[in-house]
């Protein structure tokens, strides 16, 4: 399993791309999907609203579980991945690319977020 070197990570298994124009995507890892098994449902926040930096703002609901969906940043959420909506198994065969989950104007981030290499220690752990 290999996490994207320019993204960083939160220990609640969600990742952040590097903010363009203020704007940063997120999604959950790779294993994080692995975890859930089949996701059959995803409850996303909505546009316009604000998510905080480790608060809960969404679920995932699979065949096995349902889990929280954490905000590693806080801002303004700018736009919602509607494919997921319609097809949320696309967190588990594209969790990188097409599978990512939400965007945000970022105001505020959290101060554990970590590297690749960091992640990949503590999701072995």
């Amino acid at each position: 399993m290999s996490n994207p070197q320019q993204l960083r990570y939160s220990k609640e298994h969600e990742w952040l791309s590097a903010a363009e124009d203020g704007v940063s995507t997120i999604g959950i890892t790779e294993f994080a999907a692995n975890a859930l098994g089949d996701v059959v449902f995803a409850q996303l926040p909505e546009v316009g609203s604000t998510v905080a930096a480790g608060e809960t703002c969404g679920e995932l609901e699979s065949t096995k579980s349902v889990s929280d969906l954490y905000s590693p940043v806080t801002g303004e959420v700018t736009e919602i991945n509607q494919n997921v909506v319609d097809d949320p198994s696309l967190v588990n065969t594209a969790p990188f690319e097409g599978g990512w989950l939400f965007k945000v104007r970022v105001s505020g981030e959290q101060d554990e977020l970590l590297s690749a290499d960091e992640y990949a220690a503590f999701s072995s752990s």
